[in-house]
């Protein structure tokens, strides 16, 4: 692997029963686990007005549906809290974070999917932008559970279930949609962990669509088998779209025309104008040879149109601005043909061009 794509943070290797797996994760990242806690007590208050008790007390809502959903998820937080030293709830709350304050918080993230005929291979990739904050959080797990496929994500320390690819070749990216639905159903992140355990493209969409999730959510699903697709998931609509020549690209906006017509959302501005840029990007890389390598990718990722809410986005100084303190915390580049996985900590523009 080429110097520009290496990462600071080992890999942990995470195996056992769920509750073996979580204590492992809390015990390893104990600190990681602490800060993730403190970063989200303090935005719980500043975006939705809420304190952290009360934070947990609307986690524990989902339970019910998580239980339903794969009890496995509830044996691993609990085993997650314990390893930490903090309570269930607390876990618990930072994988239900996206139900908690999303309908307040917009992020910035920008993804993209590209499969043939426009290249050889099927490539998964994404900006994930968020509080700077967090950058001190992340954590590369992998993780080795029996009947199940072996998978890697780059996921905030103290939540199970992220970004990230699996040994089967299912991929699974994320974008926010701030919108007003919420159920008591499955969290998002709950979903995006039951995508990275699929064994099939088919199976992956199963475990997030008929409105399962608890909240609105984009997730972008690849496949090494040459599959893509988009899924605008909620409590009261999936929306599904679907690749064209092999290209598919997404921001934090609404693109399904069934769910704008039923769900409110709250979207900003420069959703749309990195929408415009990536289309634009990813167009001229397929005119290109279809040989595509990985850094390749990350050079989209590094885009400064509409500087600084550009697809690498950079903290503003403009106190006006909702999406002031949202910054590119990693990037992350998925070859689901050859099942590889590639990360950047921070803003790739800063580690590609050094």
């Amino acid at each position: 692997m080429n110097r520009f794509l290496q990462n600071e943070d080992a890999i942990v290797t995470l195996s056992g029963s769920s509750y073996e797996i979580g204590f492992k994760h809390g015990s390893i990242a104990k600190e990681k686990v602490q800060h993730s806690l403190q970063t989200y007590e303090k935005m719980f208050k500043e975006t939705a007005g809420i304190s952290w008790k009360e934070a947990c007390n609307k986690a524990l809502k989902h339970v019910q549906a998580i239980e339903k959903y794969n009890s496995n998820y509830i044996n691993e937080m609990e085993g997650l809290a314990v390893g930490a030293s903090v309570k269930f709830e607390d876990i618990l709350a930072l994988n239900a974070r996206s139900e908690i304050t999303l309908i307040n918080s917009p992020d910035g993230c920008t993804s993209f999917a590209l499969t043939k005929p426009v290249t050889s291979k099927t490539w998964l990739a994404q900006n994930w932008d968020w509080k700077g904050a967090q950058a001190d959080s992340l954590i590369h797990l992998e993780i080795k559970q029996s009947d199940l496929p072996t998978f890697q994500m780059v996921t905030e320390a103290g939540i199970i279930g992220k970004i990230g690819c699996n040994s089967a070749g299912i991929g699974v990216c994320l974008n926010a949609l701030v919108t007003n639905t919420w159920k008591p159903n499955v969290p998002i992140h709950l979903g995006l962990r039951a995508i990275l355990e699929s064994k099939s493209f088919t199976e992956a969409i199963s475990k997030v669509d008929k409105d399962q999730m608890a909240s609105s959510a984009h997730f972008l699903i690849a496949s090494g088998s040459e599959e893509l697709l988009s899924m605008e998931v909620s409590p009261v609509q999936t929306g599904k779209i679907e690749a064209k020549n092999g290209i598919l690209t997404h921001t934090n906006h609404l693109c399904s025309t069934k769910m704008k017509k039923i769900i409110e959302e709250n979207t900003t501005p420069d959703s749309y104008s990195r929408l415009n840029t990536i289309d634009k990007a990813v167009q001229t890389l397929s005119k290109k040879d279809i040989q595509i390598q990985s850094k390749e990718l990350f050079d989209i990722l590094s885009n400064h149109n509409n500087y600084p809410n550009s697809i690498c986005r950079h903290p503003t100084d403009d106190e006006e601005s909702i999406l002031q303190e949202m910054e590119t915390v990693f990037s992350i580049v998925m070859n689901l043909t050859d099942k590889k996985l590639s990360w950047i900590k921070g803003k790739p523009c800063e580690h590609i061009n050094s």
